[in-house]
């Protein structure tokens, strides 16, 4: 009888290790839970607040694209009028110069500035939203051939690093504002919102989506453009006659047109690029540097009788889409921009771009038989997206403009035009997350200045 009496014994202890193993799982789960409750309450306070302060960038940046596009609605209009007003380039040119070698501190750097913003907390003074408000709209006046959207990032960036400035955020949380920033004013200019929500996490990098930015980048573009929208800023774009049906010959055909849309790409910031080094190189003063270039582009000019290519010049984007342009245009509109930009001029590289692809573009569907107004809207958001090294948000670009027509092309020339490029690009500052193709591994985490600096030297060192 004992023995029994022991087996009992034995698994009333059984019973009770299992109970308390349960009771300390439990225990140990509810600790957990709560731990996880703490932590993802923090988290939406933090991230309530950054969406908030977001938010307020958005409004902001909104009206300032109100305000932009509207000053350049005057500007361009007086300047149409009036042609002796291309005389104020050189006025223009030094007096930017001046000011911006004087007090600008470091705006000059204009979006690579914002680029180093976002990726190292570098703070932002408020007066280079000033500057290049007023040099932009000074810049179209006397007929600079520019664009829009670096005047607007410079303007986000501003307003998104003072914000951030204001409330002290720090991390994570100032560069979610920042970027949220950057979409905004693509958004509120442009009128493409889902383009803008892509161009805020793609434009630091190339090769990488700052996805963790999403949210707040996708409402700050929507929210940027609503309020714009609000103000009465209207935007239109171009239609696409018919699409080609989707067949071996076309897709080769669109292909080797991507292949030329990512040469032009790289050829214009090329062209920046050399315009700037040769000012650089051959004029210590940076007044008299000033002065020549603005000489330079007026001559070219009143030379070739080229006033029509003057500031934003978006005729040509409606002439690409009828046929009416030809690769002359494309060339055209690329020199002038680059000996404008070049020289130091302030304003944007998008819009340009935007007619040197129609342009380009038209003329290829032209002698391809593809129909000019596809293969100008192919043109228009390839150009684009390989020189500013954004693919994703060119085909995010492509659905604000066109909607779902061309799709699948499109897709085919956002990431051939991107490839072709290479490591090249209007924003030196861009970081090098993942190369482009295999044979450029070694630029992976430089800018795209060193990235193209180190080929430069590589190329030296093969001619000696």
């Amino acid at each position: 009888m004992p023995v029994p009496q022991q087996n009992a014994s034995l698994g009333d202890h059984h019973g009770h290790g299992i109970v308390d193993l349960i009771s300390h799982e439990l225990i140990r789960t509810e600790r957990s839970l709560a731990a996880d409750t703490r932590r993802d309450l923090g988290n939406m306070r933090a991230t309530l607040r950054t969406l908030a302060l977001t938010v307020v960038v958005s409004v902001l940046m909104g009206a300032a694209a109100w305000a932009f596009l509207s000053a350049l609605e005057l500007v361009t209009a007086a300047r149409e009028r009036n042609l002796a007003l291309f005389a104020l380039l050189p006025v223009v040119s030094v007096a930017t110069a001046w000011v911006y070698r004087n007090h600008g501190l470091r705006a000059a750097r204009g979006n690579n500035l914002v680029i180093d913003s976002s990726l190292e907390g570098t703070p932002i003074h408020a007066r280079m939203a000033i500057l290049t408000f007023i040099c932009s709209v000074a810049t179209h006046l006397a007929g600079g051939s520019a664009g829009r959207e670096g005047t607007a990032v410079q303007i986000g960036g501003t307003i998104a690093s003072n914000v951030a400035g204001i409330f002290k955020l720090r991390g994570r949380d100032r560069q979610d504002v920042m970027l949220g920033g950057i979409s905004a004013a693509f958004g509120g200019v442009f009128g493409t919102p889902l383009a803008g929500a892509f161009f805020g996490m793609e434009m630091c990098t190339v090769g990488k989506l700052n996805y963790r930015a999403g949210l707040y980048c996708l409402a700050a573009s929507f929210i940027g453009d609503a309020t714009a929208r609000a103000l009465g800023v209207s935007h239109s774009w171009q239609t696409i006659a018919s699409v080609p049906a989707m067949g071996p010959v076309t897709v080769v055909a669109v292909v080797v047109c991507a292949v030329a849309f990512g040469l032009v790409a790289r050829l214009f910031s090329l062209a920046i690029r050399v315009v700037k080094r040769f000012y650089s190189q051959r004029f210590q003063n940076y007044l008299v540097a000033a002065l020549v270039g603005s000489l330079v582009l007026l001559a070219v000019y009143v030379a070739g009788d080229l006033f029509a290519y003057g500031g934003l010049a978006e005729w040509l984007t409606g002439a690409g889409f009828r046929g009416e342009t030809s690769w002359t245009d494309a060339l055209i509109k690329l020199v002038m921009t680059a000996l404008t930009l070049g020289a130091g001029f302030q304003g944007g590289e998008v819009t340009p771009l935007f007619d040197i692809g129609a342009a380009f573009g038209g003329w290829l569907g032209q002698i391809t038989g593809l129909g000019p107004s596809f293969m100008a809207a192919l043109g228009m958001v390839g150009v684009f997206g390989a020189a500013l090294n954004v693919p994703v948000t060119t085909i995010m670009l492509s659905i604000d403009m066109f909607g779902g027509q061309a799709a699948p092309y499109m897709v085919i020339v956002a990431f051939i035009s991107y490839l072709v490029a290479g490591h090249r690009g209007v924003y030196p500052a861009q970081r090098i997350v993942t190369s482009k193709r295999r044979s450029l591994e070694a630029d992976e985490n430089l800018t795209v200045d060193e990235a193209i600096r180190r080929h430069e030297a590589a190329e030296e060192n093969l001619d000696v």
